[in-house]
């Protein structure tokens, strides 16, 4: 019989050798691939260290016209930062990058920036100063409903107010006994007056502060240690007048002793010294400080517009 028709064997490799030459084949490609990630991070680390190296004295110069362009303390940015600190003289990156971008920029560049810096930092001073312009309209609002109870009760020369960085200021001020020589007690009129302004303090939120003020004459009280004591005992006084009986919230109030540290008149000026003889009841403003910054100067900018127009602010 022919073996024509019979099927032939097929031959297999072992399978070893197949295993052999597949781990060499995936030996090379993985090399391949290990060679091109090694110089990625080769030229990433390069790249990295370029960028890094900063001029200080440039970037200072940057974070300052930054910040007050924006309307901001230049002190929010004076942090350290990583890339400034133990630096040599600017490198080659660095120096590519300021000569790219700085001192290479064409003039009329430059003035466009300067004159967007410029612009930035007026309508930065505009928005604070009318921050504080509607903040000071509002505490002389309060001050204003006082006056009026205070007329009606015929009170009003014996309080004054002013407003300061704190916020509305208002002194109880009077030439009558307002409290008793070397004590603490509020006189009747005392209390009619603290009682009379309750009502307006009581319709706002704002903290209250009661400052004891005594005058400057060097004599020793009667009864306390020091001014410092007779001083903080009269703050405590109008304090509990407040709370007690003008029902205004004790947790929005709180009491300081200033002794003779802080007159409101010249102690040499006759009569000062009742005057400097005081409490004063403040209401704290909750504005930005660098908004109850401008406050006195508002203050006097309305003062000055109501001398030349005679219109109430």
């Amino acid at each position: 019989m022919s073996g024509k028709g019979r099927p032939q064997p097929v031959r297999r490799r072992p399978k070893g050798d197949d295993e052999h030459e597949e781990h060499e084949g995936g030996s090379e490609r993985w090399l391949v691939t290990y060679a091109d990630m090694v110089t990625l991070l080769m030229v990433l680390f390069i790249v990295m260290f370029a960028m890094s190296t900063v001029d200080s004295t440039k970037y200072a110069q940057l974070k300052d016209g930054l910040a007050n362009g924006f309307g901001r303390s230049a002190q929010i940015l004076s942090g350290s930062s990583p890339l400034l600190d133990d630096q040599g003289p600017t490198s080659s990156g660095s120096e590519v990058m300021d000569n790219s971008l700085i001192t290479n920029m064409p003039a009329q560049e430059t003035k466009a920036i300067k004159d967007q810096v410029d612009k930035a930092q007026m309508q930065a001073k505009q928005r604070a100063y009318a921050d504080a312009e509607a903040q000071v309209k509002s505490l002389l609002g309060l001050w204003k409903k006082m006056q009026q109870a205070l007329a009606k009760k015929g009170l009003a020369d014996d309080v004054q107010a002013t407003v300061d960085e704190r916020g509305l200021v208002v002194s109880l001020v009077s030439r009558h006994v307002v409290f008793r020589a070397n004590l603490a007690d509020l006189t009747p009129r005392g209390d009619e007056i603290i009682d009379t302004v309750a009502p307006v303090l009581r319709g706002i939120t704002e903290p209250i502060d009661v400052d004891g003020h005594t005058n400057q004459v060097k004599v020793k009280p009667k009864y306390y240690p020091d001014d410092w004591g007779l001083s903080t005992a009269r703050a405590l006084s109008a304090l509990r007048r407040l709370a007690d009986v003008d029902k205004i919230p004790a947790k929005r109030l709180q009491a300081s002793g200033f002794g003779h540290t802080k007159p409101l008149e010249d102690p040499s000026i006759k009569g000062s010294q009742q005057i400097n003889k005081r409490v004063d009841i403040v209401v704290l403003s909750q504005a930005p400080a660098e908004t109850r910054a401008l406050y006195q100067q508002v203050q006097q900018d309305l003062q000055k517009t109501q001398n030349q127009t005679g219109v109430q602010p």
